[in-house]
């Protein structure tokens, strides 16, 4: 407990909020173009690929909040968020553009 509050003290508290503010509002925002992605891709119909990609979206969130804390960079973390995040919402937009399931 107290290497903990060693840990806390020693600065790398910034460190410690940079990752959980990735593993709750960032990757909410990843996780939901990931899942507006998923659905437009999935066959079937709309109501299904809706279903499948709102159950997938569990485990995508899941596993989005455990690498915030596994990875040992930062920078690196918020990059790579960022980085999905933002080719997830383009294809979104692509598909959307180009006449894709709403």
């Amino acid at each position: 407990m107290s290497r903990a509050v060693d840990i806390l003290h020693g600065g790398r508290w910034t460190d410690i909020a940079a990752r959980v503010l990735a593993a709750v509002p960032l990757n909410y925002a990843v996780t939901s173009a990931l899942t507006m992605l998923i659905a437009r891709l999935l066959p079937g119909g709309a109501q299904q690929a809706s279903v499948g990609a709102t159950l997938m979206s569990f485990l995508i969130f899941a596993g989005l909040a455990m690498t915030a804390f596994a990875v040992r960079s930062v920078s690196r973390l918020w990059v790579g968020l960022i980085a999905t995040g933002v080719i997830a919402a383009l294809a979104d937009w692509c598909l959307i553009a180009w006449g894709g399931r709403l």
